[in-house]
C-alpha cells in the first residue's frame, strides 16, 4: 500500500466515503457497505492447512463516516480461528516454522506487523503483515476532507 494512497481526497467538501470506496485497490480488500452505514473490510492474512486441520488469521476493520459532525470513528482487529485434528499444542503444526509478532499499543490504536516464515512438507512460506497501513491510509483520507479521526477499542462504539 503506497504512503500517498488516498491522496485524491484532497477538498473540505467531499466526504471521504466514496474516496475511501474508490481506492480499494490501495488496501488489500475492497471496503464495502454494511449494515447500519458502515464501511467493512475483512481479509485473510495467513491460512495453513494441513491434514485435517486448518488455521487461518483474519483482518478486520470498520468504520463509520459522520458527515454533520465531520467525524470518522474507526475500529479494527486480528481474528485467528482454527478448526480441524490437531495435537494437544495448538502451536504444533507438522514442518517447522517461525512467527514473528511485534506491535506498540498508543492509546486506543496498535502498530506493529506480523511475519511468518515456515517450511511444511517441503514448501516455503512467507507472510507478512502490517496492519496499521489500512487505519493510517483512512485517517489521512479523513484528515484530508477536513473530518476528525477517532479510533475505538469495542466495535459496539462505532
Amino acid at each position: 500500500m503506497s504512503g500517498t494512497a488516498l491522496s485524491q481526497c484532497g477538498s473540505d467538501d467531499t466526504s471521504p466515503t466514496d474516496t475511501i470506496i474508490a481506492r480499494g485497490t490501495a488496501y488489500p480488500a475492497q471496503f464495502k457497505r454494511g449494515k447500519s452505514g458502515t464501511l467493512e473490510l475483512e481479509t485473510v492474512v495467513a491460512e495453513r492447512k494441513a491434514f485435517l486441520s486448518k488455521r487461518k488469521l483474519t483482518y478486520r476493520c470498520k468504520l463509520r463516516v459522520d458527515d454533520a459532525a465531520r467525524s470518522v470513528t474507526f475500529y479494527e482487529t486480528l481474528v485467528e480461528k482454527g478448526s480441524g485434528v490437531s495435537s494437544s499444542d495448538g502451536d504444533m503444526e507438522p514442518g517447522f516454522g517461525f512467527k514473528k509478532e511485534s506491535y506498540k499499543v498508543g492509546g486506543a490504536s496498535r502498530e506493529g506487523t506480523i511475519n511468518e516464515r515456515s517450511a511444511l512438507f517441503g514448501k516455503d512460506y512467507d507472510d507478512s503483515f502490517e496492519f496499521g497501513a489500512v487505519r493510517r491510509d483512512v485517517e489521512r483520507a479523513a484528515a484530508e476532507a477536513g473530518y476528525a479521526f477517532r479510533v475505538v477499542l469495542r466495535e459496539k462504539s462505532l
